[in-house]
């Protein structure tokens, strides 16, 4: 199984220890905006088979930090999960969302250890896909955009400011890169967010609070999976996005987000959020 690497011998304190993988993950990141943005704009079917894609990949990924020793489970996983998703995207909630229990149960019952871990994260993954899809079918483009804002500005604000500034460790246990100041900017850049729909937008003033929520909710999604990888012993959950590692650990934060937002819309009334 692999391990993390050892630290870069340069210097924290250096241009090269700070901000190396800046432009590795600029232009990545980029592109990923560029392709997730269009989806969004085009909703309906191209923002379905996204969301598809991405979830099957993301199952996929958590096999293989599980179980490294056994690719060909995790690939028909993957596949099981796109059919599943593929075939329960256009329906809004009812009994047969228990279909999307298959693919962890399954998971859990073919992986010979992390069982319980393997079940949560699958199924988290694939709500949280829904979820998605769902917002964008129901609420429109302007909702699922100013939540895709809010959980881009908090990691561009946590990242900068916490390289900035460092300071006290947020959760050093689970993720010792996050900081207290990357934490906090995070929630001031989502506040910020909230402030600007609320101005273009009919949301009212709960959308600033709500934003901040979101925004812990998203650090919370990327601090999860920062300690199922230490659980696993692995740096990434893959190699497929150049600066980024794989495709869980770039939408790490947005399952967090996706997931509080379910939780909101069914659990709360919420007034002046719905553009």
């Amino acid at each position: 199984m692999p391990t993390i690497p050892p630290k870069d011998p340069i210097p924290a304190g250096t241009a090269s220890g700070q901000w190396g993988d800046l432009s590795a993950r600029v232009m990545s990141g980029a592109a990923m905006a560029v392709v997730g943005v269009v989806a969004i704009i085009l909703g309906g079917v191209w923002f379905q088979m996204l969301a598809v894609f991405v979830t099957a990949v993301m199952v996929w990924e958590l096999w293989m930090m599980i179980s490294p020793e056994a690719p060909t489970p995790g690939m028909l996983l993957a596949a099981l999960v796109a059919s599943v998703m593929s075939g329960q995207l256009h329906v809004g909630p009812s009994p047969a969302l228990a279909l999307f229990f298959v693919v962890p149960l399954i998971g859990a019952w073919a992986v010979r250890h992390e069982r319980v871990t393997f079940f949560v994260f699958a199924l988290g993954i694939q709500l949280a896909g829904w979820g998605l899809v769902t917002f964008r079918s129901e609420f429109g483009f302007t909702w699922l955009l100013w939540l895709v804002l809010v959980v881009i500005v908090t990691d561009i604000a946590g990242y900068f400011a916490g390289r900035t500034f460092g300071g006290p460790k947020f959760w050093p246990k689970v993720s010792p890169k996050k900081t207290w100041s990357g934490t906090v900017a995070g929630w001031i850049g989502a506040g910020l967010v909230g402030l600007g729909f609320m101005i273009v937008t009919n949301a009212g003033a709960s959308i600033i609070p709500i934003s901040m929520a979101l925004s812990l909710a998203s650090q919370m999604g990327d601090i999860a999976e920062s300690a199922l990888k230490r659980r696993m012993h692995v740096k990434d959950s893959s190699a497929l996005i150049p600066g980024h590692g794989g495709l869980f650990d770039r939408f790490d934060a947005l399952l967090g987000a996706s997931l509080f937002m379910l939780a909101v819309a069914f659990l709360l009334d919420v007034p002046g959020v719905a553009f």
